[in-house]
């Protein structure tokens, strides 16, 4: 992608189903969980580069003994920070006490993050400083057991103001007005709430205090608190959470917008946000992982069963398309066919943009996420050149000569490596002047890759906001004189901002929405722009449940082909000599590609929940008032 977007976070949930000494004896370490939830964060860094964090809890230990551990970090290697801390707090502890060498229980009575449960998190920061209280999992303390709580999320709500207005409501005082706090005091509570009615159920039974502990984890019913305290929450989210006892969930959210994916044997459960991973941490097939479904808690008890359970009534599923497109690594199997076939189902407009002309055409892409769709673009334009030498070589029938065989088939796609980005180039000086000519050089080209007159295609997986191609990407392709630069985007145009977990929340960032303005702006229709203001306007005051989304109205006097022509324009350099044309994906072969995927509010604005209407018209509100802030 050649604009950086922050987006959501990763999670990794791992409970060993066996005692320590099991996985010492089969896998010779002790520290098996905490090795795999190494591998499991490692494997999901491109979820979030900003921070990470670790928990674990160790089970039936006894009273004074420490049975929670954590430790978070935001340096700029966060995951290998966390656990450079954790390898020296237990070298130091083997170092200092020579006798828990070798047995296990030592080791877990006095070793921190030596647990059965363990929580860990990836963080992209959406806004906000990147400091380490901003950092997953998060901990609510307790003396009683029961009530700690760990939290981690991949979510973002899109009703915080009302869920603080809840907890206020309840008797609490939150300590800030942030969406991660608002869902660990809502668990929270009804945590509390349902432990003290155990208690009190258990006394009336005639146990003392003592007895009533174990019997109040047992008895703890996780699903019932989460349908409590998940009934309002408004937004897309897979949200994990372990109590101090040892019980532990994953919860995702009715519409499925973001992704959960588990497996389970005698061993382990295994939790994450990525079914590739899990697949090659613990070597499984892609038929062993399964997704959890939409409203639906994966919930582990203590004493190590495991339930899908429904907690909130299932809507329709739209499930995350960017997920497919750019945010998941594209190990997982059907993600890498999916990126292939979006690839092959945009050739048909890049055949017409190039006028059929493949000889003279050279193909690329711009590294490195838009390589599998590249493959499947040039998989597209081979079958095409086969049906061409098929129909030649039929027309010629028995006469043909060998010279004319050899001039048929040797017409093939020009596959090029054009397009180098400089992982080491850093953009260090500030001054707009400077900073413009280092940002013009992150990416390089390989001379000698395209003819003078050539058609240049390369291939993105999405542009967004459209800056590193103006600044950079076409100034450094034009060097290579080709007749004509297309930009191929294996997404379609970006014209709404998220609001579930996904840094894009201004409309004005968006070239999709810049070139639409500019083009209200040349047919005199700015009129409209004020109308779709002011009808933002008398909604901010309504429910989210009866809030519509006017900002579809700014896009619909505009076809996609003009909206793109004009975006071609915007990003093409004054300067360039090249003739810049931009393609996208459309709708309909998004939906082809993706058809599990169909979350799509990015493209068309149709928000699985009512609180991504609210949001995309404060977005509108935001922008015609000149505010450079966030909609939610």
């Amino acid at each position: 992608m050649s604009d950086a977007i922050k987006h959501e976070c990763g999670i990794s949930l791992i409970r060993l189903l066996k005692p320590l000494d099991y996985y010492k004896e089969k896998y010779g370490s002790i520290f098996y969980g905490v090795n795999k939830m190494y591998l499991m964060m490692e494997k999901q860094h491109n979820r979030g580069q900003d921070g990470a964090g670790f928990a674990s809890i160790k089970l039936d230990m006894a009273p004074g003994e420490r049975y929670m551990s954590r430790v978070r970090s935001v340096e700029s290697q966060p995951i290998q920070d966390i656990f450079a801390q954790i390898n020296d707090r237990i070298n130091s502890a083997l170092k200092e006490n020579p006798e828990y060498i070798g047995n296990t229980d030592l080791q877990k009575r006095n070793i921190p993050y030596i647990g059965e449960v363990l929580l860990g998190h990836v963080r992209y920061g959406t806004f906000g400083k990147n400091s380490i209280e901003s950092v997953h999992p998060f901990l609510r303390q307790n003396n009683w057991m029961h009530r700690n709580l760990i939290v981690a999320g991949n979510f973002n709500m899109t009703n915080v103001d009302e869920l603080f207005d809840n907890l206020i409501q309840l008797g609490q005082h939150p300590k800030e007005m942030a969406d991660t706090v608002t869902v660990m005091e809502k668990i929270g509570h009804f945590l509390d709430d349902a432990v003290a009615k155990l208690y009190r159920q258990i006394k009336k039974e005639g146990h003392n205090k003592m007895e009533a502990s174990p019997l109040i984890a047992e008895r703890l019913k996780v699903a019932k608190i989460l349908k409590k305290a998940a009934k309002n929450w408004d937004g897309g989210y897979t949200m994990a959470g372990m109590f101090g006892h040892g019980d532990a969930f994953v919860l995702r959210d009715p519409s499925g917008i973001r992704p959960a994916y588990y497996f389970k044997n005698d061993e382990v459960v295994v939790v994450a946000s990525e079914r590739a991973a899990i697949q090659t941490v613990f070597n499984v097939v892609y038929e062993d992982v399964q997704e959890l479904d939409p409203g639906n808690a994966l919930i582990i008890k203590k004493n190590g069963s495991v339930n899908a359970t429904e907690i909130l009534e299932p809507k329709e599923r739209k499930a995350c398309s960017f997920e497919r497109i750019y945010f998941s690594r594209g190990r997982d199997k059907e993600i890498y066919q999916e990126r292939k076939e979006l690839g092959k189902l945009i050739f048909p407009q890049i055949l017409s943009a190039i006028d059929g002309d493949i000889k003279n055409t050279v193909f690329s892409y711009i590294p490195n996420t838009a390589e599998t769709s590249y493959l499947g673009m040039i998989r597209e334009a081979q079958n095409y050149l086969n049906k061409k030498k098929e129909e030649q070589i039929l027309k010629l029938g028995s006469n043909i000569t060998r010279e004319e065989l050899n001039k048929i088939l040797d017409v093939r796609p020009r596959i090029e490596k054009v397009a180098i980005k400089d992982a080491k180039l850093r953009t260090f000086i500030t001054q707009d002047s400077s900073r413009d000519d280092l940002v013009a050089h992150v990416y390089d080209i390989s001379y000698g890759s395209v003819n003078k007159d050539d058609n240049l295609v390369i291939i993105d997986d999405s542009i967004v906001r459209g800056t590193t191609l103006k600044k950079s990407i076409l100034r450094i392709l034009d060097r290579l004189s080709p007749r004509k630069i297309i930009v191929v985007s294996s997404a379609p145009q970006i014209r709404y901002p998220d609001c579930y977990g996904i840094d894009m929340a201004k409309l004005e960032d968006f070239i999709a929405f810049k070139a639409t303005l500019e083009l209200h702006k040349e047919h005199n229709s700015m009129k409209l722009v004020d109308e779709i203001y002011q009808k933002c306007l008398q909604q901010i005051q309504s429910a989210d449940k009866d809030i519509i989304n006017y900002v579809k109205d700014f896009y619909q006097p505009f076809s996609a082909s003009q909206i793109s022509k004009k975006i071609g324009e915007l990003l093409s350099p004054p300067d360039i000599r090249a003739e810049v044309q931009i393609i996208y994906q459309t709708i309909e072969s998004l939906h082809e590609a993706c058809p599990k995927n169909l979350g799509d509010w990015y493209f068309t604005g149709d928000y699985p929940t009512p609180g991504g209407n609210k949001v995309v018209n404060r977005a509108f509100i935001n922008f015609y008032e000149g505010k450079n802030e966030r909609a939610y």
